[in-house]
């Protein structure tokens, strides 16, 4: 009820700055009662350009590291391509409360558009990576300057009127999660050009002398049409000089106002309902960065090591189709889900859907041809779909948990710990995978069956963890 009046309050009250960047976008959405396309299409593809990096590297890690020559063993390579894998997720942990603080502080337009530049500039000097250690701080700095996935979760909510604002968290967790796939789909298709495309890239080119270059300029191009076209996208910040422009408001509108808009800040740390969901996302995040780099080792893994000896452009193609039908869900039916059973079920059921799911995984590597395909393609796009019906999920409970002058920071929490678990994912996931390819003669859960299980108990924790009273959500 409480919030209810607050509602009513501020439509009877709503008062318009004229230099608030805010109150202008608040202003055009009361007047534009119309679906946002225009506002969808820029969080789809600002969200797109800064998740494409995260994980376009997995299908040619392994091959990356091996052309590095720093593992002794084929069992290693795993290894150590967890590492790189996790430099970015450490970047980003480090920075992540720092750019919700300055996307409260200037706006989350400046930040979005920094974001974008360091896509441009330092997902390019990878691409060049020359050694192992070259590689891993060119990650590490790409998610240091790369803070653009906190404030867009603020700005996805704020862009859009109140009935729009699930499409809005929606839309970021879709573009999260097709970039997360359509990101390896690039790097599986144009990693090492020179051996598949002989005809039109030569080994003396430049090409042909970094091998893995060509996916990374791919989308540090795109990362520079988005940085140009940001520079029209709208602030939604609000901005008031409440000294001066208060005057110009009636007493009782401004006392009114300061009533709504004013609220003192809570301390974040206290928000349960806020730091539950978090914690939440936290454990799934970890689950489905791990998840995401041991499909890529274990796809491109020799059979002798109960891999599929894949090739990058195989398992490009496979994270391809899965992105396709994530698009059709998440535009399609997840709102209807949601409407129907509420985030937090939908969140809940995809979780111990997905435990049934990945058990059968060391069964459907037995298969080969085009049985094998067939159900790997299968299993992957439903594994996406639900992992990113938890996420979607998550999102919507975290954003409704704070206010929006706090959103930016909430987000930054977020930020910090979820890349956190999504260091210790890759790293972890790599880790696992090498020492399961030593022991595939063991009597319990041998090879490939032990890293599913693992990932199965992370699950399930995470599951446990969507009810009360740990998440006091209906």
């Amino acid at each position: 009820m409480a919030e209810e009046s607050r509602e009513s309050l501020l439509k009877e009250t709503k008062v318009y700055y004229e230099n608030c960047p805010g109150c202008k976008l608040d202003k055009y959405n009361e007047t534009h009662p119309g679906l946002p396309i225009r506002g969808l299409i820029y969080v789809w593809i600002i969200v797109l350009t800064s998740a494409l990096p995260i994980s376009s590297l997995f299908p040619f890690l392994y091959f990356m590291v091996k052309d590095f020559h720093i593992a002794k063993r084929e069992e290693d390579i795993s290894f150590y391509s967890g590492f790189i894998g996790a430099a970015f997720m450490l970047g980003r942990a480090c920075t992540s409360v720092f750019w919700g603080l300055v996307a409260d502080r200037y706006g989350r337009k400046p930040v979005i558009i920094l974001g974008t530049i360091a896509v441009v500039t330092f997902n390019t000097l990878f691409g060049l990576s020359v050694n192992y250690w070259m590689a891993i701080i060119t990650r590490f700095l790409l998610g240091c300057l790369n803070g653009v996935l906190g404030p867009i979760k603020a700005y996805a909510v704020e862009v859009f009127r109140t009935e729009y604002q699930a499409l809005g968290v929606s839309t970021v967790s879709t573009a999260i999660g097709i970039g997360l796939i359509v990101g390896p789909a690039i790097g599986g298709y144009f990693a090492q050009p020179a051996d598949k495309f002989p005809e039109i890239f030569s080994k003396n080119s430049l090409f042909g002398r970094f091998p893995y270059f060509l996916p990374c300029l791919c989308i540090s191009l795109m990362a520079f049409g988005v940085t140009i076209a940001s520079i029209w996208l709208p602030e939604t910040l609000h901005k008031h000089n409440d000294s001066v422009e208060a005057l110009e408001t009636t007493a009782k509108k401004t006392d009114q106002k300061t009533e709504v808009e004013k609220t003192p800040k809570e301390n974040l740390l206290r928000n349960w309902p806020l730091m539950s969901s978090i914690l939440t996302y936290c454990v799934f995040s970890l689950h489905s960065m791990a998840y995401t780099e041991i499909f890529s080792l274990w796809a491109t893994s020799p059979r002798k090591l109960w891999g599929l000896s894949y090739t990058s452009e195989d398992v490009g193609q496979i994270l391809t189709i899965s992105g396709c039908s994530l698009f059709v869900f998440q535009s399609f039916l997840y709102p209807y889900i949601e409407k129907m059973i509420g985030a937090t079920m939908a969140a809940r059921i995809s979780g111990v859907l997905t435990i049934p799911l990945l058990t059968a995984y060391p069964y459907i590597a037995m298969l080969s041809g085009f049985t094998l395909y067939f159900l790997l393609n299968v299993a992957s796009i439903i594994k996406n779909v639900l992992s990113t019906a938890i996420i979607t999920g998550l999102l919507l409970i975290q954003s409704r948990a704070v206010e929006q002058n706090q959103r930016g920071a909430a987000n930054g929490i977020a930020m910090t710990l979820m890349s956190l678990f999504k260091a210790v994912g890759p790293a972890a996931g790599g880790a696992i995978l090498s020492w399961s390819q030593t022991r595939l003669d063991a009597s319990f859960l041998p090879g490939t069956h032990m890293v599913f299980f693992l990932l199965n108990v992370v699950d399930a924790i995470g599951v446990l963890m969507t009810f009360k009273p740990f998440l006091p959500t209906p």
